[in-house]
C-alpha cells in the first residue's frame, strides 16, 4: 500500500509512505534571504511531516540538501547541526542547485517508520 500525504499543489505529495519508508521534501515557508532561517523552517516542516507519517528525525536514513549558494553552507550546517539527532546521524549530501523563486534551501529526506 502507498500512502500519500497531500502537498501544497494538487500534483505533488508532501510525503509518500511505502514499505515502511517515508519520502519527504520541504522548503521554508518564509522566503527571507537568510539560509540559516530557511533551513530551520524547512527542518521544522520535516519534523511535522515525519510525525504525521509515523516517523521522526531519529529514523532518518538519508538527507539531501539542495543549496542555492554554496558559500552559505556553514549557515545551513549550523541549522542542521542544531536540529539533527546526533545519536542517529543519517547519511547526508549537500548539492549546489538553482532553486525556484526566493528558495535558498530544499531538503529531501528518506526515513524509516517507527
Amino acid at each position: 500500500m502507498i500512502e500519500r500525504i497531500k502537498g501544497s499543489a494538487p500534483t505533488r505529495s508532501r510525503a509518500v509512505v511505502h514499505n515502511g519508508l517515508v519520502y519527504t521534501v520541504a522548503v521554508s515557508s518564509d522566503k527571507k534571504p537568510d539560509v540559516y532561517l530557511q533551513t530551520r523552517l524547512a527542518l521544522e516542516a520535516i519534523t511535522r511531516t515525519l510525525s504525521e507519517a509515523g516517523s521522526d528525525k531519529s529514523h532518518i536514513l538519508t538527507a539531501t540538501m539542495y543549496l542555492a549558494d554554496m558559500s552559505k553552507k556553514d549557515d545551513m550546517n549550523r541549522a542542521w547541526d542544531e536540529w539533527v539527532d546526533r545519536n542517529n546521524a543519517p547519511q547526508r549530501a549537500c548539492i549546489g542547485a538553482t532553486l525556484e523563486g526566493a528558495d535558498l534551501i530544499e531538503i529531501v529526506i528518506t526515513a524509516a517508520q517507527k
